[in-house]
């Protein structure tokens, strides 16, 4: 939890971060894979879940992700692994944490390839180096924009319209049609 005169001084710092970003997006995207699994702990659990969902948007559904826990990901949903897909493992800043989220990248290079897997986050042993913003609360917009940027770069690759990929409008940025209900009274 931020006090109100660490926000602004965070804020900034995060904008900083995501404009760094921009340099590492290209390493991070390279060779679009069939598939693509990202994979946190705590937090970044929901920030998986919003990476996987931004690649799969973008990329018109061309692209099917997956996403889990770090840990979770161990037991069934490995069986989506191949060695055309490509795992984005986001190492927590928490140390105890981070050992397992990087043996879980480990794990996957060794099964999979060394090409498999992308770590993302604030150990200097992570393929893509985040800096770590407050805590992993505070940083998961990171890991989010980088997924977004990856994204961007796969749909282009794929001759979709970016800000559009879906051209005969089955999804839109705009949710319609959405019946609201009234809340009643317990």
């Amino acid at each position: 939890k931020a006090s109100a005169e660490a926000v602004p001084t965070s804020l900034f710092a995060l904008a900083q971060a995501a404009q760094s970003l921009l340099a590492q997006a290209a390493t991070a995207a390279h060779q679009r894979p069939e598939r693509a699994v990202f994979l946190g702990s705590g937090v970044l659990t929901a920030a998986a879940r919003e990476a996987a969902l931004k690649v799969l948007e973008l990329s018109a559904g061309q692209v099917p992700t997956l996403w889990d826990s770090t840990l979770g990901f161990r037991h069934g949903p490995k069986a989506f692994m191949t060695g055309q897909t490509r795992a984005y493992v986001f190492v927590s800043g928490a140390p105890h944490t981070q050992r397992y989220d990087l043996d879980v990248a480990a794990e996957i290079r060794t099964q999979f390839g060394v090409h498999t897997v992308v770590s993302v986050g604030p150990h200097p042993a992570c393929d893509v180096v985040l800096p770590r913003v407050m805590n992993d609360a505070w940083s998961t917009v990171l890991y989010v924009v980088l997924a977004q940027l990856v994204a961007l770069q796969w749909s282009h690759g794929l001759g979709l319209n970016v800000d559009n990929p879906f051209a005969n409008g089955n999804l839109s940025r705009v949710v319609s049609g959405v019946k609201l209900y009234p809340l009643e009274a317990a």
